[in-house]
């Protein structure tokens, strides 16, 4: 399946990944056709569901009591780039390339 230009820069901008080699193009792909299986399946017959959990109505909400904290200091030690007390996301996040240079790996794969 071929990919355009202006398709792989939308979907660069909405799930704020970068395709910008062959190997980003060609990922896009196969998970462009694994998800196209989809298609096959038959739901005749099969009504929407609204929810996954088929026997609830209803989501009940419990307390949201504090249990733990004053716990900074241990969080920010997970997070791969920090600004101060904050995550900095998502992590790498760099600006696109131009669709001239999109042009070149989606020609060379």
């Amino acid at each position: 399946q071929q990919l355009s230009l202006e398709v792989l820069e939308r979907l660069e901008h909405l799930a704020l990944v970068d395709f910008r080699d062959s190997q980003g193009v060609e990922r896009l792909r196969r998970a462009i056709q694994f998800a196209d299986q989809l298609q096959e399946v038959s739901t005749e017959g099969v009504e929407p569901m609204d929810s996954v959990l088929e026997d609830r109505w209803c989501l009940y909400l419990r307390g949201d009591d504090v249990t733990e904290g004053n716990c900074t200091k241990e969080l920010l030690e997970n997070a791969r780039e920090k600004v101060e007390e904050y995550f900095v996301a998502p992590p790498g996040n760099i600006p696109l390339p131009k669709l001239e240079e999109q042009e070149t790996f989606l020609q060379g794969s």
